[in-house]
């Protein structure tokens, strides 16, 4: 009996460990998003490995790549990284002063992540939009991304409520009935879920590759579309599939009363 019961115990913690694993997200989050003359031009962002509505924090080794994509070219700012801590695990954070009128995206490709309760590497190509001083030209165009969402709905200036659509590409290509997971930053852990089940949300795209959401709360809210890669990276001899993740952040806002 007790080899049955510790076989239970065993089988229900690997269950649970997988189900934990199914939320990561690579994040990217700039203090501000909508830059005016007004406001500092100087963009702090943190730069993450989260299941952000859980609140539980994953170590992000120094990614690969991270730029801004501006001026129809991405422009290298791995060396802007600083090392941080947030909730005793590794992070990153990053200063860019705005200069001049534009859209900026701001995107990481991190080092593969392997996942053994998945069996597999993860590479979540993440980004997010900044546009500055009223010029929002480009951001319904891919960047160039290995995986990417392409956003149908203007990716800042949204309220509480408002309908996000975006299209999932893999390779420049719509990828039909992809599945996207959507959870919002619980940064300051205000909202709980009622269950597993409504800790991330998923939704699937259509034929054409588009999905699209309604965000019922304000706050930074993530889409990852998941595909599995073509190719395999090797691990313990052993060649191993590899999740992409299409990241993209947008925020909701409150709309403001008088």
């Amino acid at each position: 009996m007790k080899k049955i019961a510790y076989l239970f115990v065993l089988v229900t913690l690997l269950f649970i460990a997988q189900d934990k694993a199914q939320a990561h997200y690579g994040m990217i989050i700039p203090s501000d998003q909508m830059v005016t003359k007004e406001e500092n031009k100087n963009i702090e962002m943190d730069l993450l490995f989260w299941h952000p509505m859980e609140g539980i924090p994953m170590p992000l080794d120094k990614p690969a790549k991270f730029g801004v994509f501006t001026g129809g070219k991405n422009v290298d700012l791995l060396s802007t990284l600083k090392s941080t801590k947030t909730k005793d695990n590794q992070t990153w954070a990053s200063t860019y002063k705005v200069k001049r009128p534009g859209l900026y995206v701001f995107n990481m490709e991190p080092t593969p992540y392997w996942e053994p309760a998945e069996d597999c590497y993860i590479i979540h190509y993440t980004k997010v939009y900044v546009t500055a001083f009223g010029d929002d030209e480009g951001w319904d165009a891919p960047i160039g991304l290995k995986t990417e969402i392409v956003p149908l709905t203007r990716p800042f200036g949204l309220y509480a409520g408002n309908v996000f659509q975006g299209t999932v590409l893999v390779n420049g290509k719509p990828v039909p009935y992809s599945e996207v997971e959507v959870e919002i930053y619980n940064k300051d852990e205000k909202f709980e879920a009622d269950n597993d089940y409504m800790v991330t949300q998923v939704v699937k795209a259509d034929a054409n590759g588009v999905f699209t959401y309604a965000a019922p709360e304000a706050g930074w809210w993530g889409f990852a579309a998941l595909n599995t890669s073509d190719t395999q990276l090797d691990h313990e001899g052993q060649g191993k599939d590899i999740e992409l993740g299409a990241v993209l952040w947008v925020k909701f806002d409150e709309m403001k009363r008088k």
